[in-house]
């Protein structure tokens, strides 16, 4: 399945969660510390959010 956090394409496997892409992304840490998770409208985000095709996630 391909998605995009942060502008950039990746590939991650049906099931996965928003967490599995930011672990795939090197970006969870930058969750931990405090930054959040939105999608492409603004909304919030949690960790344990399905994953669908073509979903574009950012961290800010």
């Amino acid at each position: 399945m391909i998605l995009y956090v942060n502008d950039i394409q990746i590939n991650v496997l049906q099931g996965m969660t928003i967490m599995h892409a930011l672990i795939h992304t090197g970006l969870l840490e930058q969750v931990v510390s405090g930054r959040k998770v939105y999608d492409e409208w603004g909304n919030e985000v949690g960790l344990d959010g399905a994953l669908s095709e073509g979903i574009k996630i950012y961290v800010r």
